[in-house]
């Protein structure tokens, strides 16, 4: 928890800071690397990280991303200007796509499926508790103290978790692999090209420069041919980074694909809902945010509850009453009044949370128990990279839906010159002295407008998530009976019944291997 608490807070910790951050360093054009950057790293070493930690074990792997997480915290304490700060993101980003995958894997390793919601919550706990502190630590810091104390500060916490995994965190023995571990550097590296040139593009695409021109039109040829290529090179390796079994087998391939959904529709709350609080409510930085973060609370405690749902009803079924009740909540968002009190948009996250809860805990916890150990990580591995790859490409498409309705909505604006994007919009309505009463509401109104779109595009996103299920998924999931040798595991079964324990002494089955049908599948 301490090591996946480094990752979750820098997300929020950074933001409060950066007008500090600009301010001592200069690069204001650039500095939203500081975020794209370690979102990059993040996001593209997340498969290469499962793929090591299925080879060489979780531990070294976890002990890596703390030490490189550590090492990235301390050079951003030092930067000098913002090209070495976003630099030194980067570094810490590696860290952070071990912190993210491993620690979700060595929680399915360490515990049997009955208590995995248990672990998972307290998981989920620690991203709500940085939702809520983060930026509140951030502030203190960079108002009180000195912005590259929000960077140190990680250097004790990290020590303490390091110590306590180095000490604690035993993994069990396995046999020695008759062959020595090859990796797939070529396939590694392709994996990473890809990764970073296609979320550049989509992070970078009607921000830095027009969707339509050349850069963005020559990133995204240069990641589809990289694309190619990493396939041919998957295709080849003896032991590749992203196997194919992560696609052939249904389980796997609908998860990936309802999570990446869930990626895209997340974008609504936590990218657009604050600008809406602010600009149309007219709700303070620190009121916004706590609109925002009530979703935090619900869900881990949702999350929690989880278990006694598939546990009577399967995984997949579970996750469809999630998503449902999400895709209903957020066709709600759009039928609140204009403009409204605040508790309104807040009971709102309140649900989505919890719906979001039932929805993707079962998805994980059912994902992570079909496979066996030697497999887990990059199982895991997969599944938090299709949801980070739906974040940057629900940014980019609902960034787009956005600004073109905020831009049809000023055409016939009461007062020429007025901004005709997000990001300019939510600055001028911070000074309405400089507005018209008629103009200030046209604005507001305009934001509304746009914001109750992109809550109509998550609802579209919520939708496509539950195709993948319902198309898709099996109806029960093939969960394996894994190794056990103090404690039960359990195995769903693939009648109507619920999930029941039994006590296994083997090693793991595996559902399918080198392209060829097990015995679980």
């Amino acid at each position: 928890m301490l090591g996946m608490a480094l990752a979750a807070i820098d997300g929020t910790i950074v933001s409060t800071a950066v007008p500090q951050i600009v301010g001592d360093l200069g690069g204001f054009t650039v500095f939203s690397w500081l975020f794209s950057g370690y979102l990059l790293a993040v996001t593209v070493t997340l498969p290469v990280y499962g793929k090591l930690s299925d080879t060489f074990g979780r531990k070294p792997v976890l002990i890596a991303g703390i030490i490189l997480f550590l090492v990235g915290s301390l050079l951003c304490a030092a930067a000098w200007n913002m090209g070495a700060l976003i630099a030194f993101r980067v570094i810490q980003g590696l860290g952070g796509g071990a912190l993210q995958g491993t620690v979700q894997t060595i929680a399915a390793d360490l515990y049997p499926l009955k208590e995995r919601p248990r672990i998972q919550a307290k998981l989920s706990t620690v991203w709500a508790t940085s939702a809520v502190a983060g930026p509140v630590v951030g502030g203190l810091l960079a108002g009180y103290a000195d912005w590259r104390w929000i960077f140190l500060i990680n250097l004790p916490v990290g020590a303490i978790a390091l110590w306590l995994v180095v000490r604690h965190l035993h993994e069990p023995a396995r046999p020695r692999p008759k062959t020595r571990p090859r990796i797939d550097w070529a396939g590694a590296l392709a994996v990473f090209a890809t990764g970073t040139l296609l979320l550049t593009a989509l992070v970078q695409g009607g921000v830095a420069w027009p969707w339509l021109s050349a850069p963005s039109l020559g990133l995204f040829a240069a990641s589809a041919a990289l694309a190619a290529l990493t396939v041919v090179i998957e295709r080849r390796a003896a032991e590749p980074i992203i196997p194919g079994w992560v696609w052939r087998r249904r389980t796997i391939a609908s998860v990936n694909l309802a999570l990446g959904a869930m990626g895209l529709l997340m974008v609504a709350p936590t990218v657009f809902l604050p600008t809406y609080a602010q600009s149309v409510l007219g709700l303070g930085p620190i009121a916004a945010g706590f609109v925002l973060s009530v979703m935090t609370l619900s869900w881990p405690v949702s999350a929690a509850l989880s278990d006694r749902v598939y546990n009577r009803i399967g995984f997949r079924l579970t996750a469809i009453i999630g998503m449902s009740a999400a895709l209903l909540i957020l066709l709600a968002f759009p039928l609140l009044p204009y403009p409204g009190e605040p508790w309104q948009p807040a009971l709102i996250m309140l649900l989505l949370g919890a719906a979001l809860g039932l929805f993707q805990l079962p998805l994980i916890v059912g994902v992570q128990s079909t496979v066996g150990w030697a497999e887990r990580g990059t199982t895991t591995a997969s599944v938090l990279f299709c949801r980070q790859v739906g974040q940057s490409i629900g940014a980019a498409v609902f960034g787009a839906v956005a600004n073109s309705v905020l831009a049809a909505r000023l055409l016939d604006a009461p007062a020429p010159g007025l901004p005709d994007d997000l990001d300019a919009v939510a600055r001028a309505l911070e000074d309405p002295g400089a507005l018209s009463a008629a103009a200030t509401d046209h604005l507001r109104r305009a934001v509304d407008a746009a914001v109750d779109h992109v809550y109509i595009g998550a609802a579209g996103a919520a939708a496509l998530a539950l195709l993948a299920l319902v198309v898709l998924a099996p109806r029960r999931f093939p969960v394996i009976a894994e190794t056990a040798t103090t404690e039960p595991m359990i195995a769903e079964t693939t009648t109507t019944g619920p999930v029941t324990a039994q006590t296994v002494t083997t090693e793991p089955v595996t559902a399918e291997k080198d392209g060829k049908q097990g015995p679980a599948a």
